[in-house]
């Protein structure tokens, strides 16, 4: 059992043609990495250790807190520790943190969606000190006390809300929110060309065009995309069915393209998360997972354009929207539709403690 699980990882890596590290041919993989917890622990600790007793008020709440639901991706005042109230020791602490859990290429995007906003202030013609456009203003929240399940973090701030729980030695990491305004840097900036979300993007268009008519007609929603993404901010994310095409009704070079498309997102995080939600789409059947897209099916530009799709599974869920801004401002989120928050964890653990 254990070894068959290592082969099937490896066959579909190969099928996908996405350079990852295999999982551990060692154990099967059930979702739990005590190192990776310990890990994080570790290094919550340190950022925690480096603020004032004024700081950690700020920065500290209760895991029952409902301010753990309360997430957005706009320009706002937050709950939580700002890089603009840290120094420079405490703010490299807290970008340790975010550098663990996720990729190097994670990790890469992350920043340049903060830096994003520098980019913001110079094409909206602000001032150097603006608030509202500002690469400081993004809040670190512990959840609980690290090591002492459950507990948790966030880190939040214009189009990134990145989320991470941890259960028993299970971490989640959703809901995960990456946007890119803009899409592709146009301005006279040093900046210009740079496309954060690239991948997702480019590899979409690649699954849409290589579908033939029939299948594209199931695909296709519609003409028009739409403003957001359908599920927004919501606590919990639900949509009333899984619409579009199949992985079970594309060919072998298509399933390829489409699992290319679904790494584009997981391998954005630490490799045991990537590998323990891969697991779960195994375990609830790739084939199940659908492709739906709506608006402009070419990359286009300008007023009027802008294109939608989402990749939906029985307990996934992944959307993209790049419909403002004529096209040029990405909203692309990551949802686990059973434990987002790490609540089924969460729910697992009470029911085994009673």
């Amino acid at each position: 059992m254990k070894k068959i699980f290592c082969l099937v990882w490896i066959s579909i890596t190969m099928a996908a043609n996405v350079s990852i590290a295999a999982v551990g041919c060692g154990h099967e993989f059930d979702g739990k990495d005590e190192k990776l917890a310990k890990e994080m622990t570790a290094v919550v600790d340190a950022f925690l250790k480096s603020l004032s007793a004024e700081q950690k008020t700020e920065t500290m709440l209760p895991y029952t807190d409902l301010a753990r639901f309360d997430w957005n991706f706009t320009p706002r005042a937050r709950k939580g520790l700002t890089f603009k109230n840290m120094n420079a020791d405490q703010r490299k602490a807290a970008m340790a943190m975010i550098r663990l859990v996720l990729s190097q290429e994670g990790y890469s995007k992350a920043e340049q969606i903060i830096d994003l906003e520098n980019v913001l202030r110079v094409v909206e013609t602000r001032p150097a000190n603006d608030t509202y456009r500002d690469p400081e203003n993004y809040a670190f929240l512990v959840f609980g006390t690290p090591g002492k399940d459950p507990w948790g973090w966030r880190v939040e701030g214009h189009h990134l809300s990145l989320h991470f729980s941890s259960v028993d030695h299970q971490i989640t990491y959703t809901p995960s929110f990456m946007g890119s305004n803009p899409g592709q840097v146009m301005a006279e900036v040093p900046q210009k060309g740079k496309r954060i979300l690239k991948a997702e993007q480019d590899m979409a268009f690649e699954l849409l065009h290589s579908l033939n008519a029939s299948q594209l007609a199931k695909a296709n929603l519609g003409e028009k995309a739409p403003n957001e993404i359908f599920t927004s901010n919501s606590r919990k994310a639900s949509l009333a069915k899984m619409e579009g095409i199949t992985m079970g009704e594309l060919n072998a070079e298509q399933k390829g393209i489409f699992k290319k498309l679904i790494m584009a997102y997981l391998q954005r995080y630490h490799i045991t998360l990537k590998n323990q939600q891969w697991a779960e789409l195994e375990k609830n059947g790739l084939d199940n997972i659908h492709f739906a897209w709506l608006g402009d099916q070419q990359p286009e530009i300008g007023t009027g354009h802008g294109h939608y799709y989402r990749v939906h599974g029985p307990t996934f869920l992944i959307e993209f929207d790049n419909t403002q801004n004529g096209g040029n401002h990405i909203h692309s989120v990551v949802r686990d539709l059973t434990s987002d928050f790490g609540e089924d964890l969460l729910k697992a653990h009470y029911e085994k403690g009673h």
